[in-house]
């Protein structure tokens, strides 16, 4: 994205037009969304996921070399959805294995994982930014970020464990291998002596699919959806027109507009580096309803703000408010170790839908009814976040025990 203005200039496009090419990058993820599921039952995660992120890889360089190579429009959009499928597909499988993480250790850590993508973004924007400054093709950019993702994913894929119950092949443990299970209710560790592991035998991939696609049934995962929706709306929204709005709105300069959504993308890397702890402290329940309380609350300030003071307090109020909403919603979802992929593709399509679907609607009202009313609709659906928040409540788990510790995850 940070590469969009030489793209531009590359291919000689319009601005309608470089929208439509980006629109190539949200479609491609939806459909990478909803392939999560089939993928994860036909190749497992740790297959799918080196899959994924080869799938984008190939996406990057397409699109560098329809930039700088062929100057075909085409081509760069072609290069976009693959980039998106690979993201929207991985982004699935990535806060499955998070949300188990998360139980394995007995801590939450899902906000902190969300704010290494952010800082992610961030490193990437500066090596974009880099890149420009010494005008260095859009090609040779994209190429070298293509295999070091790459490379790093198939380095990364080593170390995370093998889940029978997310389709992958289950790895023999040999006689006498000791087997170490975290028992997160006593903070403790339990060694037992394994016999040589019987091949596990799975569900043909279709009838995991057909399991899969049963959760859009489950009322818990929809509220949860409503929880995403609202507060993923919020994050969107703010990222393409937060400081539009600071300036047609309010009359600040294009550099203070620059300056308050940096302020916003700070206030949410901070809501999510300090999130796990929180969580921990006082539950999901509460932290998502004061998620929502302090977003209302910063969305008043920043639509009436006076001042401009007011407006910055608001800003920040209103980024801590959206930090926490998409990563509880990924640990929620995966609660029931049973169709956790499945649960988890449910609710992150709802808040990509969110992502999709903020920026056109909030133009069109902002157009009919200015910029400042239209983002009154963030805050109604804030107010249905707070509401649905009890569904988001934490599952209790039994303890584990050492009579129990060498059976397969469920």
């Amino acid at each position: 994205m940070s590469r969009i203005p030489a793209v531009r200039d590359g291919l000689d496009l319009s601005t309608a037009q470089v929208g439509i090419v980006i629109f190539g990058l949200s479609a491609g993820s939806v459909i990478g969304l909803i392939a999560a599921v089939g993928l994860l039952a036909r190749l497992g995660a740790r297959r799918a996921m080196v899959l994924g992120v080869a799938i984008s890889s190939v996406g990057l360089i397409t699109a560098g070399v329809g930039t700088s190579l062929l100057a075909s429009t085409e081509l760069v959009f072609a290069g976009l959805v693959l980039v998106g499928f690979g993201m929207g597909s991985v982004d699935v499988m990535m806060n499955v294995e998070g949300a188990a993480a998360e139980r394995a250790i007995g801590k939450t850590l899902m906000p902190l994982m969300h704010a290494c993508f952010s800082l992610g973004t961030v490193v990437g924007a500066l090596a974009g930014a880099g890149a420009s400054f010494v005008s260095l093709p859009v090609f040779w950019h994209l190429v070298g970020i293509a295999l070091l993702v790459l490379a790093t994913a198939v380095v990364g894929v080593r170390h995370i464990p093998v889940r029978t119950e997310l389709g992958d092949e289950p790895a023999p443990v040999a006689a006498g291998e000791s087997d170490v299970t975290p028992n997160t209710a006593r903070g403790q560790a339990s060694e037992v002596v394994s016999a040589p592991a019987a091949p596990v035998a799975l569900p043909p991939w279709r009838e995991r699919l057909r399991a899969g696609l049963s959760v859009w049934g489950d009322t818990r995962i929809l509220l949860i959806g409503v929880i995403v929706l609202g507060l993923t709306f919020a994050e969107g929204s703010a990222n393409d027109w937060l400081a539009l709005a600071a300036v047609d709105g309010h009359g600040l300069s294009n550099t203070e507009g620059a300056i308050v959504f940096g302020v916003f993308v700070s206030a949410m890397t901070v809501g999510r580096v300090f999130g796990g702890p929180i969580l921990d402290r006082f539950g999901r329940v509460p932290v998502l309803r004061a998620c929502a309380a302090l977003g209302i609350l910063g969305l008043v300030l920043f639509i009436l703000a006076p001042d401009a003071w007011l407006l910055y307090v608001g800003t920040v109020l209103w980024g801590l408010g959206a930090s926490l909403g998409f990563p509880v919603g990924m640990s929620a979802a995966a609660d029931d170790t049973k169709n956790a992929a499945a649960r988890v593709s449910a609710v992150a399509m709802i808040g990509y839908f969110a992502f999709l679907v903020g920026p056109p609607v909030l133009g069109l009202l902002g157009e009919a009814w200015g910029i400042l009313n239209a983002l009154f609709l963030i805050l109604a659906l804030m107010v249905l976040a707070g509401l649905a928040a009890p569904a988001a409540r934490e599952r209790t788990h039994a303890p584990t025990s050492p009579s129990s510790s060498a059976a397969p995850a469920a």
